[in-house]
């Protein structure tokens, strides 16, 4: 993104996020969730780290909370109430803890303090001689609002903390802070009484909490049976780190998150973050995520502030459900049945666990619905094992470049008429949807890409999700594409991309096999690649060979041995139809890699042989046992004719085994192969 179109974005970001922390803050209202607004936070504080000649004081990403509620009287806070800046990745924690070293320009000691993220309301206890005697909202993390009353009706919330301890302390003001929430199980006995009232329920415990906290009848907010967690005290206590500071809490009689934990390494943090993003529903309250907090106070000290945030604290944030992201196109796929299906291409998000960069918008009716243009900020959003799905577009965000989207008149696979049925748009041609299945299938066989685990129902399976149209498509797919697929799962979409990953690269014959061309078959293939490194000196991608064959006339193709001008002519006009370049183009975009040595025997003492092999060998695999044959001078054929010397008979022959007793060709086991090869 230039400088330009990020100035611009930040205000849009800026604008919107300020609305909807209005909503959510001052009105207690939610326009969006949680984590999508966490997500669009995010981009502005990434774009404003990138860019801080644009970062002004009216920023989203320098306040902490919003405006004090007019019915309640203001307090202002001795210290400021800070927020935390959000990580939502492994990698983001990294550039966190990278950017508080530069600043302090020192390696520091690897003890964190880690805080279950409670999905509340903070609030501020002010006690004098040992007295609750003030309680406040966060507020705008200067001034909040006194709500002394509706915080005494907590029962978790001491009114008179440990007396021994305070005059051991000699502490005559004491200042805590910490979280006033609402468990899962009074959330829902709430929104049944709503529902018995005929009332509207309630979207969430935070929002219950926060509303029942600025009750101006204290017996209502004592109806709610609100709880508490404090974390911090504000008062010097002999504090040396944040353990000892809640240990002294604890001590006091305030009521301390026992889940909470002192950890001495990265990767601490990492397996409590993901232990609790899998166990959190067996909480009975909610979280969102879980507080890093560097251990030692003099560090954190030193590390200061950064807009609203301690730079020594962070959130790291479980896996939103929904996320927003922009549409950056949106491609047509053709499914199995010749069906066009839209979908949007992502600016990759995490959604759910993974990351995606696709989203099927099922037909063009939804794309009208949704009101989409390609360049839109939307809302993802997955629920459970639910493919993600585009709930929203946040047109506020919009800047006038957005463009608009209309299905395609001809079939992107065979370029045939679109007709329209109904809400689908279908290829006119009835075998389109059946052939291009075909070719897939050819493509990733085990003697084309030999791309094992994506077999016929996996492949089918990716043509009716819209994730692929042609072979080139699957070299942009995303484990996250996948995992969020029904019956996949995170390791087989892992195992998938690896495997797509390592056969990116390909020898010469078996990628023009690949391509399907009519009447051109591995023997056929393997002479074509021996003859067309004659033509170029280096091969390395799908558009050399492009060149090289529409170099070829047709009496260039006809000198090939075994290519007639039936042959030829297919292979003529497969590599001069606009379709096939196009596709080819695209492959090489992908990054396929073309692997071409010309061949050279190694002696000749298999010359003249024509072999052909049936059924699997125990010691290699076929292509290996062709490659050592035509590299002994000899030939390996696909069909057995008179002219065949030697069939190879390995486990489970097919057919090729009785069409040669019936000719009377010799067979050999795969041992006696072995020997030949010696």
């Amino acid at each position: 993104m230039d400088r330009n179109a990020a100035k611009e974005r930040i205000e849009k970001l800026k604008q919107e996020i300020e609305r909807y922390r209005h909503a959510y803050h001052v009105l207690d209202k939610s326009l969006i969730s949680d984590s999508a607004l966490d997500t669009l936070k995010k981009e502005l504080f990434d774009l404003e780290a990138t860019h801080p000649e644009f970062v002004t004081p009216d920023s989203p990403t320098q306040r902490v909370g919003g405006e004090p509620q007019k019915q309640f009287k203001k307090v202002a806070h001795e210290m400021p109430m800070l927020s935390f800046n959000d990580a939502f990745s492994e990698s983001d924690l990294k550039s966190w803890l990278e950017r508080v070293e530069k600043y302090l320009g020192r390696k520091i000691k690897p003890e964190f303090y880690l805080e279950l993220k409670i999905d509340g309301l903070a609030i501020e206890l002010v006690y004098e001689n040992g007295i609750l005697t003030q309680g406040s909202t966060r507020g705008d993390g200067l001034i909040g609002e006194d709500v002394t009353q509706n915080l005494k009706t907590i029962e978790a919330i001491p009114l008179k903390p440990g007396a021994n301890e305070l005059i051991k302390l000699k502490a005559k003001k004491l200042i805590i802070r910490g979280e006033v929430f609402l468990t899962k199980k009074e959330f829902e006995r709430i929104n049944k009484e709503q529902e018995g009232k005929g009332g509207k329920k309630y979207a969430n415990p935070r929002n219950v909490a926060a509303g029942s906290v600025r009750q101006l009848d204290p017996k209502i907010t004592a109806s709610r049976k609100l709880d508490s967690f404090e974390y911090a005290a504000v008062t010097d206590l002999g504090q040396k780190t944040h353990a000892e500071e809640h240990e002294i809490l604890r001590e006091l009689g305030f009521k301390i998150n026992s889940n909470n934990k002192l950890v001495s390494s990265f990767e601490e943090i990492l397996e409590f973050r993901d232990y609790w993003d899998k166990h959190r529903d067996k909480l009975p309250y909610e979280i969102d995520g879980v507080v890093v907090i560097i251990n030692d106070n003099k560090t954190l000290e030193a590390a200061g502030v950064i807009g609203k945030a301690p730079r020594g604290m962070i959130a790291y944030k479980f896996s939103p459900k929904e996320a927003t992201t922009v549409v950056e196109d949106v491609k047509v796929q053709v499914g199995r049945t010749g069906t066009l299906t839209p979908v949007a291409k992502l600016r990759p998000v995490e959604v759910g666990g993974v990351t995606i960069s696709n989203a099927t918008l099922h037909n063009y009716d939804e794309i009208k619905r949704l009101g989409l243009k390609i360049g839109d900020t939307v809302i993802v959003s997955r629920a459970g094992d639910v493919i993600p799905q585009i709930t929203k577009v946040l047109d506020n965000l919009r800047t006038g470049k957005e463009k608009n989207f209309e299905m395609p008149k001809k079939c992107p696979v065979d370029g045939s008429s679109v007709k329209r049925e109904g809400a689908l748009f279908r290829c006119s041609n009835p075998n389109c949807g059946a052939r291009n299945r075909e070719q897939l299938y050819h493509f990733v066989s085990r003697s084309a890409f030999d791309l094992r685990g994506l077999g016929a129902k996996v492949i089918d399976r990716f043509l009716d999700e819209g994730l692929i149209s042609d072979a080139a498509d699957i070299f942009t797919l995303k484990a996250g594409d996948i995992a969020v697929l029904p019956r996949f799962g995170e390791k087989s979409a892992e195992n998938i991309i690896s495997e797509i990953e390592l056969k990116k690269e390909i020898p010469l014959s078996r990628f023009i096999y690949s391509l399907g061309i009519l009447h051109v078959g591995e023997e056929t293939a393997s002479l074509l690649a021996q003859e067309i490194v004659n033509y170029k000196s280096q091969i390395t991608n799908p558009v050399d060979i492009l060149k090289i064959f529409q170099k070829l006339s047709l009496e260039d193709l006809q000198k090939i041995p075994d290519v007639g001008p039936k042959v030829a002519q297919s292979i003529y006009d497969w590599f001069h139809e606009d379709r096939n370049i196009k596709f080819l183009e695209k492959l090489d975009k992908v990054g396929v890699k073309i692997e071409a040595k010309k061949l050279k025997a190694k002696s000749s003492k298999l010359e003249g042989l024509t072999f052909v092999l049936t059924g699997s060998l125990e010691s290699m695999a076929r292509d290996e046992a062709k490659e050592k044959i035509r590299a002994l001078g000899g030939d390996a054929s696909e069909s057995v004719s008179r002219k065949t010397d030697y069939v190879v008979v390995g486990n489970e022959p097919g057919s090729k085994f009785e069409r040669a007793k019936k000719l009377g060709v010799k067979t050999l086991t795969e041992k006696e192969l072995l020997g030949m090869l010696e």
